[in-house]
């Protein structure tokens, strides 16, 4: 019998505090989310970082909670009843950190009968620190609990048509009838090093400009190459004109370099420089969550106005809108009756 499992990153349990410390410890003591030698981050980690930030964490993540939880679990819920409803399999939910975790919707899906399981995760580019850690952990969990099973992964899909089109009609969808000057892509932000060592060429990715437009194998694990490319391509199917349009990446941790430009300073700047009306998307989350809805639509937003913008239009993730539940409803079908996954 076959199954679905969806996993997205995950939320704390609740705004408490300690439920907010007990989320960033699994969070960041990941290797491929803080990837220095496991002595050093515990260090930071819980010498440092746990002793001071999951208060303020805690407030941000107050500021969007919703009655009925946390916003990604909820949506993401959603999502999945949505696509268990128009699937002919099974589709469970999981969460990379906090609840309900891998194992447990594997138990799950082992319970229902489910021996082969496409594995999809929630995030249109590869990053060590999202796809990767995802498909590391399922196998390791696999082995040990239920080597019964089988995976079959669904590989990144940044660039695929049907994720393309109902990403770019969202954005139309969501901008109609209002006024902007400016679409700014706000992807999630990585640390520079991840990309190179996401290089299986170990040559290819240079980070200068032009790597990310040359043709290379290094492009299927590349986050950085595959962020531009679903600006450029969701730009071409809005027919957006050059300098209406620009990426950025958000949420920077620590010292290292991380990707630029920066979303912060690139919102910042476009204040500074006099535009009025400023319009975001966010396509590295397929659903809205803490870095969407407080970093960007709560605190970008009042920065920008503060420096003179005027209307600022945060353009929700997919989350579970219809077109992308038929999407993935059909990539699903279409896995259940061919023997491999056909979303590239």
């Amino acid at each position: 019998m076959k199954g679905v499992l969806l996993v997205n990153l995950g939320s704390p349990d609740s705004t408490d505090p300690e439920d907010v410390k007990r989320y960033l410890d699994e969070f960041l003591m990941d290797g491929r989310v803080i990837d220095l030698p496991k002595w050093l981050r515990t260090l930071i980690v819980k010498g440092i970082i746990l002793n001071t930030r999951p208060k303020k964490s805690a407030e941000a993540y107050s500021r969007i909670w919703w009655d009925e939880g946390s916003p990604l679990i909820v949506l993401s819920e959603r999502l999945r009843d949505k696509v268990d409803d128009m699937t002919a399999v099974p589709v469970v939910l999981a969460m990379r950190y906090g609840n309900p975790s891998i194992k447990a919707g594997l138990q799950e899906l082992y319970d229902k009968g489910v021996k082969e399981v496409l594995l999809m995760p929630l995030y249109p580019q590869f990053a060590m620190a999202t796809t990767e850690t995802i498909l590391v952990l399922a196998e390791e969990v696999r082995k040990q609990h239920f080597p019964e099973m089988s995976f079959t992964n669904v590989p990144a899909f940044y660039n695929h048509p049907d994720y393309v089109r109902v990403l770019a009609e969202s954005i139309r969808d969501s901008l109609e009838g209002k006024d902007w000057e400016h679409l700014l892509f706000s992807y999630h932000g990585v640390p520079e090093r991840h990309i190179k060592k996401s290089d299986i060429t170990k040559s290819h990715c240079r980070i200068d400009g032009q790597c990310c437009k040359t043709p290379s194998p290094a492009h299927q694990y590349c986050y950085r190459h595959q962020c531009y490319e679903t600006t450029r391509q969701v730009a071409e199917y809005l027919e957006l004109k050059q300098g209406t349009y620009s990426t950025s990446f958000q949420s920077r941790l620590g010292i290292d370099p991380w990707l630029k430009p920066a979303t912060d300073k690139t919102i910042n700047g476009f204040a500074e420089k006099g535009l009025k009306k400023l319009a975001v998307v966010t396509p590295a989350f397929v659903s809205d969550c803490l870095e969407t809805l407080e970093e960007i639509g709560l605190e970008a937003d009042e920065e920008f106005k503060e420096r003179g913008g005027e209307e600022f239009h945060l353009i929700p993730c997919l989350n579970d809108n219809e077109a992308w539940v038929k999407v993935i409803a059909r990539w699903v079908d279409e896995w259940a009756h061919q023997p491999e996954v056909r979303v590239n």
